[in-house]
């Protein structure tokens, strides 16, 4: 595989979601936000790395792995994250992510720095602030 130019490269950021139960998480975000698999590794333990895409936003999904001082949520007691979903109608993706097992935090509605957001909290503990700009 040939690397891109360096004129041609744009930097990003591709997070990693630190998960208990790897494979019930991309189940869930496939349900909740329409993601799609775009790899998943699976150990012969079970565990889990994939990357992920809601459209064209990319992630990854691991199963945590305290040997490597990547913790979930869940044994950490919270997250020390909020994942930002920034998308055309945040009502409707808030809604079916809460159909899909998520926890409402609070509602979308227009908030006074500008942004229509409310924000859930998935099964494995990770915040999402579900969005757009007014």
């Amino acid at each position: 595989m040939k690397n891109q130019r360096k004129e041609d490269f744009q930097t990003g950021f591709l997070p990693t979601l630190s998960v208990r139960r790897g494979a019930a998480a991309v189940e869930f975000y496939k349900k909740a936000f329409g993601a799609e698999v775009l790899f998943c590794l699976t150990d012969p333990d079970g565990s889990v790395v994939a990357e992920l895409s809601i459209n064209g936003a990319h992630f990854l999904v691991a199963d945590e792995s305290p040997e490597h001082e990547n913790f979930s949520p869940e044994t950490l007691g919270g997250s020390t994250i909020r994942m930002g979903l920034v998308v055309a109608d945040p009502d409707t993706v808030a809604k079916q992510a809460i159909a899909a097992g998520a926890e409402e935090i609070y509602p979308v509605a227009d908030q006074d720095y500008g942004y229509r957001l409310g924000r859930i909290k998935d099964p494995f503990g990770h915040h999402w602030e579900i969005c757009r700009k007014l």
